[in-house]
């Protein structure tokens, strides 16, 4: 089956689309020529920024007043593929309400599912997902059976979003079925953790920090050394599980995946969950006392030593150049 229709599950976020959304329509308008979003939520302030991406259509469901998106959303979707809008092809993103759409949406449609990946391609009829497997150390290509709509999930960083300067992008409001008992829960609050300076996963910049930092307290120079670089901290899973970070802070293969222009690895010995995270950085330093970690596998430029005394040194140099 030859892919010529594809939908991408698009997120907006203060009025503006996610990085994560403008990467798949990217990836999209490579692999077909009839690219659509799809926005649970208020499509129409987007389509300008979502056409500028390749997207030609958008379909909107309008404000969901407090609905579960992935009950709503997948609920629409169903109901436009059996109007006859059949996608070959739909592209989510692998988060929270990307992972619980498309887990309904398959239910629905009674389709497979093809998770966690970071590529896909489409050859003839053939359409090959590719996924890391083994904390990334080999990847694994699979190709869809049957009939479509193909529904896939990636991993944020997996393509570069690139615009393709095309029009603003025709919006199609799509009615909400009713849903029953499985609609009746409601989003009664949403509390955002307040943040100053680049987000973690868009930041050029990402100081991390391990356990080699010995204590929590000081965690406090990986948070002053990425403030004087314009960057954003980040942590191995460790020092989150021992609760010195939020969760949000987490670089890794259950946290943020980050490909940042520099990463900076202060006190963390590389295991493979995180290094699943960050080996995608451009520019990587690692700063580690133990010559034989392996964060230095992959690292661009190694500083074997005590980072104690490594990041205040750091940080002086910063604040003597003003």
């Amino acid at each position: 089956m030859a892919v010529n229709n594809i939908w991408v599950f698009a997120q907006g976020a203060n009025g503006a689309a996610t990085t994560f959304t403008l990467e798949l329509l990217t990836k999209a308008r490579s692999l077909a020529s009839n690219v659509s979003a799809f926005v649970a939520g208020d499509g129409a302030s987007l389509a300008g920024e979502l056409g500028k991406f390749g997207a030609t259509k958008v379909y909107s469901t309008g404000d969901l007043g407090g609905r579960l998106v992935g009950v709503a959303a997948s609920a629409a979707m169903k109901a436009l593929i059996d109007g006859g809008d059949k996608p070959d092809l739909i592209l989510f993103p692998q988060n929270y309400d990307g992972r619980d759409t498309l887990a309904r949406l398959s239910v629905k449609l009674n389709s497979t599912v093809l998770t966690n990946n970071i590529d896909i391609s489409v050859n003839g009829d053939e359409v090959v997902a590719t996924t890391p497997i083994f904390g990334g150390n080999v990847l694994f290509a699979t190709a869809f059976t049957g009939a479509g709509p193909h529904l896939a999930s990636f991993r944020p960083k997996s393509f570069a979003a690139e615009p393709s300067n095309g029009a603003a992008a025709q919006v199609v409001a799509v009615a909400v079925p009713d849903t029953g008992v499985t609609g009746a829960a409601k989003v009664t609050a949403v509390h955002v953790e307040e943040s100053t300076g680049p987000k973690l996963d868009e930041a050029n910049i990402v100081v991390s920090g391990g356990r080699g930092l010995g204590e929590s307290k000081n965690y406090g120079l990986v948070e002053e050394l990425a403030k004087l670089l314009h960057g954003a901290p980040g942590a191995s899973r460790a020092i989150v599980d021992a609760g010195w970070v939020p969760y949000s802070y987490q670089v890794g293969q259950t946290g943020k995946v980050v490909k940042p222009s520099v990463y900076i690895a202060a006190g963390i010995s590389g295991a493979t969950q995180h290094m699943v995270g960050m080996k995608g950085s451009k520019n990587i330093i690692a700063i580690n006392k133990d010559k034989e970690a392996p964060i230095f596998a992959v690292a661009d430029l190694g500083i074997v030593g005590d980072v104690h005394k490594v990041l205040p040194k750091l940080i002086e140099a910063l604040k003597a150049r003003g």
